[in-house]
């Protein structure tokens, strides 16, 4: 089968091939699907340049996300059979192949109405933004939450959901002209962080007190900077590290105010419980209802696998991308 392969974590172009790699075969459990389309997150970024805080073996066949078709399932799965249309987190890479391999709790419903490219691109971000609201806090309505990166794919689904929770956001952005889509997308005020103090606009509109939450993707001083835009008691969530680690000085920055912080990773969620099921279903049922709109920037043949990591490395883009496979 077709794949595509990090030779080594260099980032380098020569690193970056295609190349036939073995079919994957199904073990107890497991599924295999014909991918049809698969999803670009900065996870996969960051694994070509070898700064993924989850380590993988090269070489490796990147890609976290697919849509397709069950091709051949092992012994023991009984949700699904060959031929069904599927959606999948694929936690352990390798999305970006004709042919991956995932067990079968990570499958997500695709249903018949909505289409194999939209498939590929709510794994990961949508089902991420559900549980940093709703996993791992407590999201209430008239809370006031500060999202950085608000201009990304993850950033215009917290945007979406935490609207539909009846909050106020406020969204930071590092790239001008990232500002309007999340505007778009429910966003009350969006600051360009190369114009704007977004301290002072998120004091200002919450009169001084502070912002309930903040979820942050960008650590470094960006995360360090938020300390001073919340309350006391508030809660900060952390899913990545774009800009850097969060300083040595967390402890200080968190037992001054009494916050708590967390930081989640979709992998480390158990995908065979209730609450994981309830967020699949939330996100899936807001997609069909047009609630919630799934952002697709642009799609790109596997011959051109380089432009479309460039394109997501130039942080221009606004929503996702997606590797067409099979289509």
């Amino acid at each position: 089968m077709k794949a595509v392969v990090f030779l080594e974590p260099d980032g380098t172009p020569d690193s970056l091939i295609i190349d036939d790699r073995p079919e994957p075969v199904p073990g107890p459990g497991e599924v295999t699907i014909e991918v049809a389309f698969a999803g670009l997150n900065f996870a996969d970024l960051m694994m070509r340049t070898g700064v993924y805080p989850h380590p993988r073996g090269y070489p490796l066949v990147p890609g976290i996300e697919a849509s397709g078709v069950v091709r051949a399932i092992g012994p023991g799965v009984t949700r699904v059979a060959p031929g069904d249309r599927v959606a999948t987190f694929v936690e352990e890479a390798g999305a970006f192949a004709e042919i991956c391999k995932v067990p079968e709790a990570w499958l997500m419903p695709l249903p018949g109405d909505l289409s194999l490219e939209v498939g590929a691109a709510y794994p990961i971000q949508a089902v991420t933004a559900w549980n940093l609201l709703h996993g791992v806090a407590n999201t209430q309505p008239g809370e006031t939450i500060l999202i950085h990166a608000i201009g990304g794919g993850v950033g215009l689904y917290l945007t979406q959901l935490a609207k539909m929770a009846g909050c106020t956001v406020i969204g930071t952005v590092g790239t001008a002209g990232k500002e309007q889509r999340a505007l778009d997308y429910g966003a009350d005020v969006v600051v360009n962080r190369a114009d704007r103090d977004f301290v002072e606009v998120a004091l200002e509109m919450t009169g001084g007190r502070g912002v309930d939450k903040v979820v942050d993707s960008t650590g470094a001083s960006i995360l360090d900077r938020s300390f001073d835009a919340i309350r006391p008691l508030g809660h900060v969530i952390s899913y990545g590290e774009a800009e850097g680690k969060p300083w040595d000085n967390l402890w200080e920055r968190l037992v001054r105010k009494s916050l708590t912080f967390t930081r989640m990773h979709l992998g480390h969620l158990d995908h065979g419980t209730e609450d994981w099921a309830r967020g699949v279903d939330a996100v899936v049922s807001g997609i069909r209802s047009g609630q919630i709109k799934v952002p697709i920037e642009g799609i790109f043949p596997m011959e051109e696998i380089g432009a479309m990591f460039d394109a997501l490395a130039s942080r221009q883009t606004a929503g996702k991308l997606l590797l067409k496979v099979s289509g």
